[in-house]
């Protein structure tokens, strides 16, 4: 019979939005355009709510401890992913694949750029989640989830975004107001987006919490 634990699809999904927004992370689209400011965002800003979302819920259900845990396996999931890309990019192509091996150390070469902005960025933001989720759990107990949800990743996630957008597309071949006016383009609307996220999914982090207790 097929069979999963719980705790176990929880993690695997966990460490699935982490990688796959380390490896796609790069690609930005744009959303709208406000007069002169076009606001974009990177496509990760589609998984990471979900990571911070189950962060609450392992962290309401299995305790802080066990968040942190998970947090601590995520980050070396990063470490293992651009050490491996660092690698992949080095070695060289075979006689058939020459064609393709610039397009390959380009998409793979910015990857290890995007992985290591998300490394210092997640660490961060992901330990901040963990630890202003339990504070005000202490406070107020067991009541009120969705402010602790909400607050713990409105906080957080600014955090992750500031950082990790500074570090991943700062541009030093740029004057520095030309960057400022591109980063702030992305990071005002990945951090609404992403707060938005997170109130669309507090009723899911309450199934998904009621679903772990059974």
């Amino acid at each position: 019979m097929f069979k999963i634990e719980k705790l176990d699809l929880i993690v695997s999904l966990y460490i699935f939005c982490i990688v796959t927004a380390e490896l796609m992370g790069a690609k930005v689209f744009p959303i709208v355009q406000v007069g002169v400011l076009k606001l974009n965002a990177s496509v990760g800003i589609l998984l990471f709510p979900i990571v911070y979302s189950l962060n609450d819920m392992i962290s309401e259900v299995y305790g802080v401890e066990r968040a942190r845990s998970m947090v601590r396996a995520g980050i070396l999931m990063i470490i293992a992913l651009t050490a491996f890309a660092i690698l992949a990019v080095a070695l060289p192509p075979a006689a058939r694949f020459k064609h393709t091996e610039s397009a390959y150390d380009l998409i793979f070469g910015t990857s290890i750029r995007i992985s290591l902005a998300s490394l210092v960025a997640f660490a961060l933001a992901d330990f901040l989640d963990v630890y202003i989720f339990s504070k005000i759990r202490k406070r107020m107990g067991k009541s009120r989830l969705w402010l602790r949800i909400n607050l713990s990743n409105v906080i957080s996630l600014l955090v992750d975004t500031v950082v990790y957008m500074t570090l991943a597309f700062y541009s030093l071949d740029e004057p520095f107001g030309a960057n400022v006016a591109f980063l702030t383009s992305i990071m005002i609307p990945y951090w609404l987006v992403k707060c938005s996220m997170s109130l669309l999914e507090t009723p899911f982090v309450y199934a998904g919490v009621k679903w772990l207790r059974k």
